[in-house]
């Protein structure tokens, strides 16, 4: 039996890399699922590779950021497939500057998606996954969370808000039988990672245990188990994906 059959996920920043990875392994887990960029048709594609893998699929334009755009999300995926059982927020951007030089708009821009973007998605469908009185709520932070990184002063503290809200929200919805945790990702190999300096690259391998960068893949196997009912006891917890980069 597929882990997550008959279930509906919403997948925010579903076009590439983590996103995709994630949205492709829960579609062959059996969930049928909506996926969302800031234009339709950077989705579509991946929506249509999960058609013609015989699961079903929505691409659908939204700026997590605008908070109208998130509660159209909302009900437009609960009219197409009769509720929302797992969501996953994982849109991101990033701004980087030193903070000595960072604009007020790379500051605001980062947060307003990152963590304002991260709250609208999870007080919309909180609303419906409260009166299933069941749901799964999935947040993507980062490691830089917990390190902090040079150059990435409003990335680290929007992931590091990330964390905090995923603590807040997991005490508030406990009772209604909704687990909410995060995920923070190490090095992994995606489109946002390769444009960084080699020296940089090879800096961080050396950092990780592991030896090796992550796969988007292996950080989608961590997504499928917290929206499955092998997560049922966890909740508040943030799940480090990195290879041994970050440990207590």
């Amino acid at each position: 039996m597929s882990r997550l059959a008959n279930k509906v996920a919403i997948i925010t920043g579903g076009s590439r890399g983590i996103g995709k990875a994630i949205a492709l392994k829960m579609a062959a887990e059996g969930a049928r699922v909506v996926l969302t960029a800031r234009t339709a048709d950077a989705v579509e594609a991946v929506a249509e590779q999960i058609r013609q893998q015989g699961n079903e699929a929505l691409a659908l334009a939204v700026d997590v950021a605008a908070p109208a755009q998130v509660d159209a999300l909302i009900k437009t995926t609960v009219e197409k497939f009769g509720g929302i059982h797992v969501l996953v927020n994982n849109a991101g951007l990033t701004r980087d500057n030193l903070v000595m030089r960072m604009s007020d708009d790379e500051w605001s821009a980062v947060l307003a998606t990152n963590l304002t973007g991260t709250f609208h998605c999870i007080r919309a469908a909180s609303k419906v996954m409260m009166k299933q009185r069941a749901g799964k709520i999935i947040n993507l932070t980062s490691v830089v969370a917990e390190m902090g990184n040079k150059g990435q002063a409003n990335y680290c503290a929007a992931k590091a808000g990330v964390i905090g809200l995923t603590k807040s929200v997991a005490r508030e919805l406990a009772s209604r039988n909704i687990q909410v945790n995060a995920i923070a990702p190490g090095f992994v190999e995606t489109d946002m990672t390769a444009g960084l300096p080699e020296a940089a690259k090879e800096a961080m391998l050396q950092s990780i245990p592991l030896g090796r960068p992550g796969t988007p893949e292996e950080v989608a196997n961590m997504a499928v188990f917290l929206a499955s009912s092998d997560s049922d006891y966890i909740t508040g917890q943030t799940m480090n994906v990195d290879g041994g980069l970050v440990m207590p």
